[in-house]
């Protein structure tokens, strides 16, 4: 466990970089510091390997004081992943990998075994990056030897200053996945710094909201986005992320659904149902009669098989639609119902049962797309 007991940090200009703050960041989890710029983040992960040291306070490592440690005896013993990660350029792989492993002395073998080890554990062949440079590698291989680096030695403790903000959106993505498996493997204790509350939301097991110096909120994901604080964490996580602030806040079928899927009236017959389904590009049709009433579904493999019976009409065909919910159902139902029964939809109906519309995996995606926009967009 790593303890921060009313540490003060304030500058020879009077700045106060951090005020009082109060931490404990538990064995095993992915801590995530996020803020705006200049909140004190980084500086508070620097106080933790003593690249800073605070003005006030005690900061504690396993119940171990760290102001009793030798700085550079801490520093080796905590993996340090930056943004830039640093990799020195004429070394080898197999060498930037085994930089802290050679400091601590460990025997050739050993340290050879490790390196491979690592390698693999990112998915980079031993045989392929040993012995290429770091200009052989993408950002984003030469960011997953950053990470391994950090993890060469064995420490319990890794922090992570924004390791990935510098990265493409595919490649962060990657590197985002690739850490929390890691962790889920390792389970290593990791203080992470980011400004980006998607990646936070996505890693953390413990995420730490500060502004001007000071911790405003800490807690899970899920609490955050479900109880924020007050307006500034409100703003910060972003109105479309928080969960269930008051009733209204949640999504409905009607949020999601689709108010213009393909349908026809029960009175069609089977080759009008077929010219529908091929003009549509669907290999299935609601039957919905005059009075808005949902009849049912019809596949085209049913109708292929009646087609040449000429008297058919889709009233005949239709299958009791199987999962129809009121207006108003939560979000979560239907995507209950549609995981539960595999089903690809399901269908929405008023109180006088007239049929409204269909929640579909196309409509939901479609939601969290307008919810959450792309950056750019």
């Amino acid at each position: 466990m790593i303890t921060l007991e009313h540490v003060n940090k304030v500058y020879d200009d009077g700045f106060k970089a951090l005020q009082d703050i109060e931490l404990q960041f538990r064995e095993g989890d992915l801590n995530v510091l996020i803020g705006p710029s200049g909140c004190g983040k980084t500086t508070t992960m620097k106080l933790i390997n003593r690249l800073i040291r605070p003005t006030s306070g005690k900061i504690s490592v396993a119940g171990k004081d760290i102001s009793a440690i030798d700085p550079v005896t801490l520093r080796r013993s905590i993996g340090y992943v930056i943004q830039s990660i640093g990799l020195f350029p004429h070394m080898t792989i197999a060498a930037n990998v085994a930089v802290v492993p050679k400091l601590l002395k460990w025997d050739a073998k050993k340290t050879e075994r490790r390196v491979d080890e690592l390698l693999e554990l990112v998915g980079l062949d031993p045989d392929t990056y040993r012995n290429r440079y770091p200009s052989e590698l993408s950002g984003g291989q030469q960011q997953r030897i950053g990470v391994i680096r950090a993890l060469a030695a064995e420490p319990d403790i890794i922090l992570m200053d924004e390791p990935f903000s510098a990265l493409d959106p595919i490649s962060r993505e990657q590197l985002q996945d690739e850490l929390v498996r890691l962790q889920q493997e390792l389970r290593k204790t990791i203080v992470f710094v980011t400004h980006d509350m998607d990646e936070a939301i996505k890693i953390a097991d413990h995420i730490v909201l500060m502004k001007d110096g000071r911790v405003v909120q800490q807690g899970s994901p899920e609490a955050i986005l479900r109880r924020p604080a007050n307006e500034f964490v409100s703003s910060f996580v972003g109105k479309k992320r928080l969960l269930g602030q008051d009733f209204s806040d949640i999504p409905t079928v009607d949020d999601v659904m689709t108010t213009q899927p393909v349908t026809a009236q029960p009175t069609k017959g089977l080759a009008e149902a077929v010219k529908i389904m091929q003009n549509k590009r669907v290999d299935s049709l609601l039957v919905v009669d005059q009075w808005k009433k949902l009849r049912g579904t019809v596949t085209v493999y049913s109708v292929l098989e009646h087609y040449r019976d000429e008297t058919k009409t889709l009233a005949e065909l239709a299958r009791p639609f199987p999962h129809v919910l009121p207006s108003g159902t939560p979000l979560s139902e239907a995507l209950r119902i549609m995981t539960e029964h595999q089903a690809p939809y399901v269908a929405v109906a008023d109180r006088e049962g007239r049929f409204l519309g269909m929640v579909t995996r196309g409509s939901v995606v479609k939601h969290l797309a307008d919810v959450y926009p792309t950056e750019g967009a």
